[in-house]
């Protein structure tokens, strides 16, 4: 069943572009009230700037939203970036920059909110995950191990902030057509690999040019921020759900080879 969204205040981190604002622009479609949170200003919704990563900045922010509005009634867990190359070369420091953005970056908004939820009764936090969690990606380790990492928070904190009446999910996209391909950092790899990373990179760019357009993410979204009962975690698109469902009864030797041809 649908709760309706007429009134409700909805937050959402990095909602400057792509998957973000096209949520954002739904959620106000749907009657919602749109905060975005982001390191800049928004130009067309009402914005509190903060570095998800700075926990103070959050907080301060999340206050902020709070003291103005009287309630936060969704928080979609949005802001994000990719890096690519082989876990070999990659440096220690850059795996951490990305694991500050796409997973404490998100436990940091959650520890924000969750007071002021548990002081209305109630809230959804919607973390935007992605099939990468699923499948670990050659050559893209630390997305896919950052979003695996975020999955299992979403579905650890279902369980602890039921009893306030939070409900937590996770929306796991599959390839999405965004400025996310241009922005992801690369890392050249040693010539041990050849041109493995080249093609593996280039396989999976091609399939993001070609992939969903943010509006049918945005939509996954809103329907289970709507949601009395949402799912643990909702993956975006036909083909990556039946992926998902067939590498669950597949053996995970099959699985791994599958993705070494497909991005090998």
């Amino acid at each position: 069943m649908k709760e309706k969204l007429n009134g409700k205040v909805v937050v959402i981190t990095g909602a400057t572009s792509g998957i973000g604002t096209a949520a954002a622009e739904l959620f106000r479609a749907r009657g919602a009230r749109v905060v975005c949170v982001a390191r800049r200003k928004s130009p067309v919704f009402d914005s509190v700037c903060a570095d998800v990563t700075d926990a103070e900045q959050v907080t301060r922010a999340f206050g902020e939203i709070f003291e103005k509005y009287g309630r936060i009634d969704v928080l979609v867990n949005n802001a994000g970036g990719g890096i690519s190359g082989s876990a070999e070369d990659t440096a220690p420091e850059d795996a951490e920059r990305l694991f500050a953005l796409n997973f404490f970056g998100a436990l940091n908004t959650v520890r924000a909110v969750l007071p002021h939820m548990r002081s209305q009764g109630g809230g959804t936090i919607v973390n935007i995950s992605s099939v990468a969690a699923e499948f670990a990606i050659p050559f893209q380790s630390f997305y896919s191990a950052s979003k695996a990492a975020l999955s299992s928070l979403t579905a650890a904190l279902r369980n602890e902030a039921a009893p306030f009446g939070v409900k937590v999910s996770a929306v796991l996209p599959g390839d999405v057509k965004t400025n996310f391909t241009a922005a992801r950092r690369k890392f050249a790899s040693n010539p041990a690999y050849g041109d493995h990373a080249e093609r593996a990179v280039a396989a999976m760019e091609r399939d993001e040019r070609g992939g969903m357009p943010p509006e049918k993410v945005a939509k996954a979204i809103v329907a289970v921020a709507q949601r009395k009962n949402p799912p643990v975690k909702k993956t975006v698109g036909f083909k990556y759900k039946l992926f998902v469902a067939l590498a669950r009864i597949l053996p995970s030797r099959l699985v791994s080879y599958i993705l070494g041809k497909m991005y090998g």
